[in-house]
């Protein structure tokens, strides 16, 4: 399973590599020192190292992996506490240009912190910090205090092997005046010598920037991170936190300014902290290929940083540069052979490049790893589908099914029902449809009358399933399930625009107005017919801001093809296939389509070779417009490349799978002359 997040009704992803490095064999910096004390773990960490026993037994990284937590303030002045987060956040960044070790950045380790079980934000690493760090595999830990005795700061820093509980490393340093950023970076280089700079000298600037980082609500945060950029507006890291919150509020100009004003005054910054302002600045621009440069050098940066890498290779998988992408995962891995999305991403990109070999093998070195996770088993499925093996393909998501009857609810029985169906076996297939129904009913989902309405319309009974969806809407709506009736509509609107009844959509679209999402692109698509140019007008009055752009092609490139307007639906189809997730199952279809009614038979049976994954939250409102077109295209591609055979065998699915009712295009006539023809 990867991620993704199309526009649906319902919810029931090369640069050169690196040398890796390893620590011990060098025998650099602190972590070469033998160990000469032992710490005690409280119970809980010993349950933790319990369970993710078998992970770090597996495989070992490639590097150490530093988790640098909290530091205790042993004063007597409370003002003083923000300098333990202080502490961590310079280490964390100093230390990210050493090769022989990763420090996991403190934003991690708090969100798997919170994830373990809410603590307050400013308790000590000590006490707050270890299951965390351990979770995410840390291969040591840093545990810190320090005092402040007549304006001078006093540092301590315990190095502790999680595995052994010894202390390999004790550090100490001091700092007249309580200069934290001098005492942080003395630090930082007796831990390894290759560590950088900070983003700022001013200790204003960093003492607003953690008050930022730990504020209690975004207004707070966002004033802190400003005075931040007041006191050194070349702080990159207050300006990307201050750009972050613009963002969450909707203003995408305001981000974008903060960062490049901040790139701007960043000219005596770490490499590394450049190179991320400018990933932020690429990301929000949405441009590709300066945010693969800008990627690139935040990995020549911090050459131990697995995850950077393992970004880089979803960013390369999702150009569809599937030897690069493969090629970043396989560089993730030698930083850290843990790393299951590297192993999960990687098995999909080598299974688009057509080698199931590797993404079988990646997918089991998954499984070994997270033997009780069903997620490697339902990826296996993906892969042998996606290489042309469908009963092999059930067979995992049927495996997937009864391992975990909860994962991703139930729904790897309707992937194995897709999946079958694509095969012929319609009676097959209603069975394991209909397990997946029963589930949904023993967890008392009201939807379940309508996922069997729409198995039987996406399964070649059309009208029963319309009539079946028209009843349900019917009883519902006047009930408690006024939601459901509104879905039904609009899924009944969709349908009949398809059938060719304008009318009837209008009449079901109304009925769903106001409630759910599809109705106003139900009733958007059943507006009159027009041109290319009113229907641009439209979609951009019923999506106008630039974050609606999705949703805006979305509706436009639907209109468009109900209008039969091939030539001006292919650029909109082109520019949406481009910014998909490669796993989408009805984009390279509807493009596909676009290609052969303008005459570009090639570019098509590209995008017509692999067998589209099923999604696991059901059918969806338009998933009779790429279901079982998928066959008849495949047909007609054939018959371009003179394989009658192929073609025949296609064009007999789809009118199996069409069934009673044909939709307004006339594929089923044209399937059933071809046929005759030959």
């Amino acid at each position: 399973m990867t991620d993704e997040s199309p526009l649906r009704t319902r919810n029931p992803g090369v640069c050169p590599t690196l040398p890796s490095r390893n620590l011990q064999a060098r025998g650099a910096g602190v972590f070469a020192c033998q160990p000469v004390a032992r710490l005690a773990f409280p119970l809980a960490l010993v349950v933790v190292l319990a369970q993710i026993s078998c992970t770090r037994q597996a495989a070992v990284p490639a590097v150490q992996r530093l988790a640098v937590l909290r530091f205790e303030n042993l004063s007597s002045e409370p003002a003083a506490d923000w300098v333990g987060r202080a502490f961590e956040e310079i280490l964390d960044a100093e230390l990210a240009g050493a090769p022989e070790l990763y420090a996991i950045p403190s934003s991690r380790l708090l969100a798997m912190d919170r994830a373990l079980g809410a603590r307050p934000v400013a308790a000590p690493g000590i006490s707050a910090g270890q299951a965390a760090a351990l979770s995410l595999g840390a291969t040591r830990i840093g545990y810190g205090d320090y005092v402040i005795r007549n304006g001078r700061l006093e540092v301590r820093l315990s190095l502790a092997d999680p595995r052994t509980g010894r202390i390999v490393a004790g550090l100490t340093t001091e700092a007249d005046g309580g200069d934290v950023l001098t005492a942080a970076s003395a630090l930082a280089r007796q831990i390894s010598p290759r560590a950088s700079g900070y983003a700022t000298h001013n200790q204003a600037a960093l003492h607003a920037y953690i008050d930022a980082l730990e504020a209690a609500g975004p207004a707070e945060a966002a004033s802190r991170a400003e005075a931040a950029l007041e006191a050194d507006p070349g702080f990159g890291p207050a300006a990307r936190l201050l750009a972050g919150l613009k963002v969450e509020h909707g203003d995408r100009a305001g981000a974008l300014d903060c960062l490049n004003r901040a790139l701007a005054r960043a000219t005596e910054t770490p490499a590394s902290e450049q190179a991320r302002l400018r990933l932020e600045i690429a990301t929000l621009e949405n441009q590709s290929a300066a945010r693969q440069e800008a990627l690139a050098a935040v990995a020549a940066a911090e050459p131990a940083n697995a995850e950077v890498w393992l970004e880089l290779g979803n960013l390369a998988f999702a150009r569809r540069d599937y030897g690069a992408a493969q090629a970043a995962f396989r560089k993730a891995l030698d930083l850290d052979p843990t790393q299951v999305a590297a192993l999960n991403q990687g098995a999909y990109a080598a299974a688009f490049g057509g080698h199931l070999d590797d993404a079988v093998a990646a997918l089991r070195r998954y499984q070994a790893l997270r033997p009780s996770d069903p997620n490697p088993l339902d990826s296996l499925g993906d892969v042998q589908l996606l290489t042309g093996h469908p009963r092999q393909a059930e067979a995992f998501y049927v495996q997937v099914a009864k391992k975990d009857p909860h994962f991703q609810n139930g729904g790897d029985w309707l992937k194995a029902a897709l999946v079958r169906l694509m095969t012929g076996d319609r009676a097959g297939a209603d069975g394991l449809s209909e397990t997946y129904i029963q589930v949904r009913f023993a967890a008392q989902d009201p939807a379940a009358d309508l996922y069997r309405a729409q198995w039987r319309f996406l399964s070649g009974r059309r009208r029963e399933g319309y009539r079946d969806l028209e009843a349900l809407a019917r009883r519902e709506g006047n009930g408690a399930a006024r939601a459901l009736a509104a879905e039904a509509h609009a899924q009944l609107a969709i349908w009949s625009l398809y059938m060719g009844d304008r009318g009837a959509a209008r009449t079901h679209a109304q009925a769903a107005l106001g409630t759910v999402q599809a109705a106003a692109l139900a009733a958007f698509l059943a507006e009159p017919p027009a041109s290319p140019a009113e229907w641009s007008v439209r979609a951009e009055k019923l999506a106008p801001g630039p974050e609606q752009v999705g949703r805006r092609d979305f509706v436009l490139r639907q209109a468009l093809l109900l209008g039969k307007q091939f030539d001006a639906a292919l650029p909109v189809l082109r520019r949406a296939y481009e910014n998909a997730a490669p796993t989408d199952a009805e984009l390279p279809v509807l493009l596909a389509w676009a290609y052969l009614e303008t005459g570009q038979a090639a570019s098509a049976a590209t995008l017509l070779d692999r067998n589209p994954i099923p999604q696991p939250g059901g059918i969806d409102a338009f998933s009779a417009c790429w279901f079982p077109r998928l066959f008849f295209l495949r047909g007609r591609a054939a018959e371009k490349q003179g394989r009658p055979d192929a073609a025949r065998a296609n064009y007999k699915l789809f009118l199996e799978l069409s069934g009673d009712a044909p939709f307004q295009w006339g594929e089923e006539e044209s399937a059933k002359a071809s046929l005759a023809s030959k």
